[in-house]
């Protein structure tokens, strides 16, 4: 149990870091109705741990009764719901008494680690290192809708990969066959950790493929662009054509012309795009439409997590461009194409698969209200894979379902192709 107390400790004190760069203005504002305020993530994580593991326990007090309603997200089973486009409404409780709530959290979950279900202890933590990665994509967002474009972290601005060579994309070939892909069963109180929409293990059968040797890269895209890509209707699925018109949309999201050149929003405020550099922010849509004009297509997320699947300790490998490094982009592939060739599929930007997500043969979502976390969002959304540059290095696994609906951009999304042999 000392080891769980410890990653606890270390999991709460990593989100507040993640939100210290900002000031309380920032982190009570929302950009659209699919992003939530910092303030209310800082929360919001806090309440899942108060409403799942401290009640009930003897002696503890909710810090305010009213909050089990403000910052419940989805979970209906639990009760009422403030309205998700209406978080950035929320000028009480202040940033000071949110963090006063975190604190109250903590203590009285430290007091009571050793009497509660260590499993959903751990679920707690990986649901909260997920709200750590939105705290960064919701900001970035939001810094995008200010005119002034500010910078997350200023520093950043003298770590750019700008003249990195670019590695030739070349191609990985896979015999097909049967394989099995998904986790055995989600983690019971420890590591390996598994979601309930990653079980269970089963096989599925591959068709002879082959994936690309990396992720394509901004240069590559813009020529996509320059080809007319955005004014190509046979490239598009129709949902994505009339999404990208009703839009505006003419490149990645985050991306401007200033006289001829393509700039981006980064942490590190509007900088240019870098030719070498994965291309990030663009929707399922988008990625797919690239996928038909370069004639070939996106990868399923079977034959995805073939290729992770033995390359599992690359996820944890300082090599990887995840969040703790620092970088806070998505890095160039040159120099990372050794052994069998296939560079980043953990890290830099999550991938667009073409799978619909949908329950695993023989899928079981959990009972209670936890049972509400993944199984009920089984619709009309795309999975993508391998984690980005802001995912927790620990929160990542070859296993690991994201999903988004197709026509998401805010996430750090990019694109990996396959073909058919």
């Amino acid at each position: 149990m000392a080891g769980l107390n410890e990653r606890f400790k270390a999991v709460r004190r990593a989100t507040e870091d993640l939100a210290r760069p900002l000031s309380p203005e920032d982190c009570g504002v929302q950009s659209m109705p699919e992003a939530s305020p910092t303030k209310w993530h800082l929360a919001h994580t806090s309440w899942f741990f108060e409403t799942f593991l401290l009640d009930g326990v003897p002696g503890y007090r909710p810090f305010h009764p009213a909050f089990r309603t403000l910052f419940n997200s989805y979970y209906n089973t639990v009760g009422d719901r403030h309205a998700r486009p209406a978080r950035g409404l929320l000028s009480r409780p202040s940033l000071d008494e949110v963090h006063a709530y975190r604190r109250h959290v903590d203590e009285a979950m430290l007091r009571a680690l050793d009497r509660r279900d260590a499993a959903l202890v751990v679920l707690g933590l990986h649901h909260e290192q997920q709200h750590q990665e939105l705290i960064l994509t919701d900001i970035k967002h939001a810094f995008w809708m200010n005119p002034l474009r500010p910078a997350y972290a200023p520093a950043q601005a003298e770590r750019i990969a700008g003249d990195a060579l670019e590695a030739p994309l070349t191609w990985r070939e896979h015999a097909g066959g049967t394989v099995e892909i998904g986790a055995s069963s989600p983690g019971a109180g420890g590591e390996p950790f598994a979601f309930d929409n990653e079980c269970p293990r089963h096989a599925e059968l591959l068709r002879p493929h082959a994936l690309a040797s990396r992720l394509v890269t901004c240069g590559e895209y813009r020529v996509f662009i320059a080809d007319g890509g955005y004014r190509r209707p046979e490239l598009w699925l129709s949902d994505g054509w009339d999404a990208a018109q009703a839009g505006g949309w003419s490149a990645p999201l985050y991306w401007e012309d200033r006289d001829g050149e393509h700039w981006s929003l980064t942490f590190a405020g509007m900088q240019p795009v870098h030719a070498t550099a994965p291309v990030s922010h663009v929707s399922y849509y988008e990625a797919d439409a690239y996928a038909r004009w370069a004639g070939v297509r996106l990868p399923t997320e079977a034959e995805w997590e073939a290729a992770a699947s033995a390359r599992a300790s690359d996820a944890v490998s300082g090599e990887r461009n995840l969040l703790e490094t620092g970088w806070l982009r998505p890095l160039p592939a040159a120099g990372a194409t050794a052994g069998d060739g296939i560079a980043q599929l953990f890290g830099d930007v999550w991938e667009w698969t073409q799978s619909p997500y949908t329950p695993y043969p023989g899928f079981r979502a959990a009972g209670g209200a936890v049972g509400e976390y993944n199984g009920k969002f089984m619709c009309n959304q795309m999975v993508l894979r391998g984690g980005s540059c802001l995912t927790p290095r620990t929160h990542i696994r070859a296993s690991y379902r994201n999903f988004f609906p197709p026509g998401t951009r805010w996430q750090m999304s990019g694109i990996r192709l396959a073909r058919d042999l």
